[in-house]
């Protein structure tokens, strides 16, 4: 409930006490299946490999980048993202070799408001544990390392697997942004999604259940889904 200014009476915002961030928003986040850490221009050739080529055109589609099958540009662009502080890019290892990568960015550190996004998932990477895990080792190093208010996720409104990814994260729905962008000469309408402080424990709860070995069967298959187990929460 909202309080209200003891002079004008008006309802006003709760009191919000910031802590120090740390020296470094970049870190090494070790999980069972992968390994995030910071992306470098020697994971070029890896992800060229995982992310280029017949069958992976539809990886492309909603980044804002073309597939690039210029093996020296893609290896530029990767020597870029290397580079960058915001966004901050983090390659996802399996086994020592990156099969993506995904990035911090427009980062309001005032406010404590961070996104998650240019993700990229190999194909191999997609629709696996691994890939719940990357996000979710993410998501725990925004909230219970940086101590971030907010985490955001957009996306394309058309980009239906990211929305569903969004919603099975347990980031909520805000809207959709019209006539956002301009992306590789297309209108963008742009949905967005968010994940509050006070709203992680519950996600990172479920996550760490559905994560959890015990979750899946000898073939692989999970026992329970991911929204099952946090709406038993």
């Amino acid at each position: 409930m909202a309080e209200a200014d003891p002079l004008t009476g008006l309802p006003v915002g709760e009191p919000v006490c910031l802590r120090p961030l740390p020296a470094s928003l970049r870190a090494t986040l070790a999980g069972r299946h992968v390994t995030l850490d910071a992306l470098s221009p020697d994971d070029a050739d890896a992800l060229f490999a995982a992310t280029q080529g017949p069958g992976t055109e539809a990886l492309w589609q909603y980044l804002r980048e073309p597939p690039c099958p210029d093996r020296a540009a893609f290896a530029a662009q990767i020597a870029d993202k290397a580079a960058s502080a915001d966004p901050l890019f983090f390659a996802i290892r399996r086994g020592g070799t990156a099969v993506g990568h995904a990035a911090l960015m427009r980062m309001d550190v005032p406010n404590r408001v961070i996104e998650i996004g240019h993700i990229l998932f190999a194909p191999a990477l997609q629709r696996t544990p691994a890939a719940t895990e990357a996000i979710r080792l993410l998501l725990g190093h925004v909230f219970d390392t940086l101590g971030m208010r907010r985490c955001e996720w957009k996306c394309d409104a058309l980009n239906a697997a990211s929305r569903r990814a969004a919603l099975r994260l347990g980031f909520a729905y805000e809207g959709t942004f019209r006539q956002h962008m301009v992306v590789k000469g297309r209108n963008r309408d742009t949905a967005w999604f968010a994940l509050l402080d006070r709203e992680w424990p519950r996600a990172r709860t479920a996550l760490d259940a559905w994560l959890d070995p015990a979750n899946f069967d000898a073939t692989g298959g999970q026992r329970r889904s991911l929204g099952a187990i946090r709406a038993a929460l």
